[in-house]
């Protein structure tokens, strides 16, 4: 550890803020500035790219809050893998960091960013290896060194979006990228051809749901507008489901022990572990497709009778994993069961088999079940457990009202709450991103409850920081 600590000096880092809140204008700023620069870096392409086909990578562009073919092609994928293990491997008992102490956080600190760095190099020489992103000759080096910067680029600016904005940097992407393709899956008005659509409307179909509901009406085709009209309603009431979900909430009362008569209530949410345990296992099947569809075009190469060479061979021994992909989709294998098809369209055009249902049976389950462990292990490694927020209600000087003030107490009926609330909140934050995704919907569903749910994060913490500013005397309350 003290080999591992003398790395982690050299490892550079965003200064945190010297102050305990930043403000609301300094957070919002920069905020606003890693946006920016983010899209800025989505429309970067990488130079050296021989022509992929980087059709493949749109579904899993959206979960890895990345646009494939650009310099951040890796996105959030290094930050959220290096999460996993970490998260993994603690849960399993394997390292035992107490995340209690300053010091343990900064070993914790300093060992994601190692397993991030090393994701951020592996993914790089995978991707361009195993011909995911397929480099001119001789250019594989430069293109390596590019999605490296890339993903140096990426998580800096997570780093700084936590530390001087507004919740995370990996939040923050995947809400950007969701909501782009949700405007365009709605509105884009280039046509299959490449061309305006709305300079033929009649006779040239819009790639817009918006616009091929009104075409599909004028040319009298039912089918196409019944199938468009599905995934606007679908979207709308993925929406609102979310909506509903998340005012969900068991209220604790609380009173203040010197101050008779006044009391408040200290809010759990039914999904307490946010969002982070959805963005893991979405990202977990992201990455086991992306994986798949690299090691099958690589694999792909191994044509009978002729020798197969580096990471070719090694793909061909992974051919389990998946094979068959069709729009980034695999279609056999791990991948393909892990998986999810639009069932509501399949059902519309009167295609859906067996094995389409038993594919969503399949990954409901999965989805459930991942998301349920990584909410587990988040509460405990993110101090949300029932003792770090019985030492922040005591910290305000609060108590449970009819109990004496201790923190004991206020644990053990904590206890009766946080983890019964991590466990179906987990499940059913799984089982509502499952259902989306075999719904159909303008973009993912999984995608569309992430986005929904990362901008009530943002608009709870823009709200509370507002409160906080113009009201210094909450600070305290708030763990100011």
């Amino acid at each position: 550890m003290a080999d591992l600590r003398g790395i982690f000096k050299f490892i550079p880092e965003v200064r945190s803020p010297s102050e305990k809140k930043v403000d609301f204008n300094t957070k919002f700023k920069w905020t606003l500035i890693i946006l920016g620069a983010f899209f800025v870096l989505a429309n970067i392409s990488l130079f050296g790219l021989s022509n992929n086909a980087l059709e493949r990578f749109n579904y899993l562009a959206i979960i890895l809050g990345t646009d494939f073919g650009s310099i951040i092609s890796l996105g959030i994928g290094p930050i959220v893998m290096a999460s996993i293990i970490l998260q993994l491997l603690s849960g399993a008992g394997i390292i035992n960091i107490d995340q209690t102490t300053e010091e343990g956080k900064k070993f914790y600190s300093g060992l994601q960013k190692l397993l991030v760095f090393f994701f951020i190099i592996f993914e790089a020489v995978i991707f361009v290896g195993m011909r995911g992103l397929e480099a001119s000759p001789g250019l594989a080096p430069l293109v390596i060194f590019q999605l490296i910067l890339g993903g140096l680029a990426i998580f800096y600016m997570d780093e700084v979006t936590q530390k001087w904005g507004f919740g995370s940097g990996i939040s923050l992407f995947i809400a950007a990228g969701v909501s782009w393709r949700l405007f365009t899956s709605a509105f884009q008005v280039i046509g299959q051809q490449g061309t305006v659509c709305l300079l033929n409307f009649r006779e040239q179909y819009c790639s817009g749901k918006v616009w091929i509901l009104i075409q599909s009406l004028m040319r009298g085709e039912s089918s196409e507008f019944l199938v468009a009209g599905s995934v606007l309603l679908v979207t709308a009431l993925i929406y609102l489901a979310v909506v509903w979900a998340q005012s969900l909430k068991v209220e604790i009362p609380l009173s203040f022990g010197r101050i008779r008569g006044y009391a408040v209530k200290w809010p759990l949410a039914f999904f307490y572990a946010g969002v982070i345990p959805v963005i893991l296992t979405a990202a977990l099947v992201a990455n086991v497709q992306l994986f798949a569809g690299i090691l099958d075009n690589a694999a792909a190469s191994c044509v009978a009778g002729e020798a197969c060479g580096g990471f070719a061979r090694i793909a061909s021994w992974f051919t389990w994993l998946g094979g068959d992909f069709v729009n980034g989709r695999a279609q056999s294998g791990f991948a393909f069961w892990v998986g999810s098809t639009n069932l509501l369209e399949l059902v519309l055009r009167g295609a859906v088999s067996i094995r389409y249902l038993l594919q969503g049976i399949t990954h409901i389950l999965f989805m459930v079940l991942f998301s349920t462990i990584f909410a587990i292990l988040w509460v405990k490694t993110a101090g949300m457990d029932s003792s770090a927020q019985a030492e922040k209600i005591a910290a305000s000087g609060l108590q449970v009202a009819g109990f004496r003030q201790d923190n004991r107490v206020i644990e053990a009926i904590l206890d009766r709450y946080i983890m019964p609330l991590t466990i179906m909140g987990g499940a059913g934050i799984g089982l509502l991103a499952a259902s989306t995704d075999l719904l159909g919907a303008l973009v993912s569903g999984t995608s569309i409850l992430l986005v929904i749910m990362i901008m009530f994060q943002f608009y709870q913490n823009i709200a509370q920081q507002h409160s906080v500013d113009m009201n210094p005397a909450m600070k305290k309350f708030m763990g100011g």
